[in-house]
C-alpha cells in the first residue's frame, strides 16, 4: 500500500510522542495552510504555538516535557534548548523530585514571542555544548550543570543531596564527580551560613 502525505507527517511524529512542529512539517513539504486543514479536520491538534500532536498516537510518560522543549524551539526558535532544575531530575530519575512545573532552560538572547505553555517556567542562560546532554531523546542540562542550577535557585539541599547520590548509582557520574558536586553543596551551605551570620560591631 502506497504511503500517502498524511502517513509521511505520522512517520515524523511517531519519534517524538506523536509531536512535531510546523518547521518540520514545512521541511517535509507541507504548507501552513494544510496544517490548518488538517487541523480543522481533526487530522492532527494544535497543542502551541507551532506545536502540533498526531491524536492517535498515544502520549509517552515524558510527552508534555518533549512538548515544552518543542514549544521553544517552534518558529526558527534556538536550538540549544534544554530542561534543567528539578524537571532534569525527573527526566533522569533521580531524586523523589516531582516539580509541578516543567523547567526549561533557553539562551538569553532567545526571542521567544509566542505564549508560553502553562505550567512552563523559562530560565534563561547561555549553556554550553558540554552542559546539555539528551536522555529519553529530549535534551537536559547536565548533572553537574544541574546541580549547579538548583543550588543556584535555592533548591532543596535533601533533593540535591540524593540526586547526586543516585546518578553514582545509576552510573551517570563517576565517583571524583561525586566529590566534587558533594564539595560544592557543602561550599553552597557554607556561603549561606556566613551570610546569616551577624557582622561583628
Amino acid at each position: 500500500m502506497p504511503r500517502s502525505r498524511f502517513d509521511e507527517l505520522v512517520a515524523l511524529a511517531e519519534d517524538q510522542d506523536g509531536l512535531l512542529t510546523a518547521d518540520q512539517a514545512r521541511k517535509a513539504g507541507f504548507t501552513n495552510s494544510v496544517l490548518a486543514r488538517l487541523v480543522q479536520r481533526g487530522r492532527i491538534e494544535r497543542t502551541a504555538r507551532g506545536v502540533y500532536r498526531v491524536p492517535y498516537i498515544p502520549p509517552g510518560r515524558f510527552s508534555q516535557h518533549r512538548e515544552a522543549v518543542l514549544w521553544a524551539k517552534a518558529n526558527r526558535g534556538p536550538s540549544d534548548v534544554a530542561l534543567s532544575h528539578a524537571t532534569a531530575l525527573v527526566v533522569y530519575g533521580i531524586s523523589d523530585a516531582n516539580p509541578q512545573l516543567i523547567h526549561l532552560t533557553v539562551p538569553r538572547s532567545a526571542r521567544l514571542r509566542r505564549q508560553k505553555p502553562k505550567g512552563v517556567v523559562v530560565h534563561r542562560q547561555d549553556l554550553s555544548p558540554e552542559e546539555i546532554t539528551v536522555e529519553e531523546g529530549i535534551p537536559l542540562t547536565t548533572i553537574s550543570r544541574t546541580v549547579a542550577d538548583l543550588l543556584h535557585s535555592n533548591g532543596r539541599i535533601d533533593l540535591v543531596r540524593q540526586a547526586i547520590s543516585d546518578a553514582r548509582h545509576a552510573g551517570l557520574i563517576s565517583d571524583s564527580q561525586v566529590r566534587q558536586l558533594r564539595r560544592r553543596v557543602e561550599e553552597h551551605l557554607r556561603s549561606l551560613r556566613e551570610q546569616k551570620e551577624p557582622t561583628p560591631a
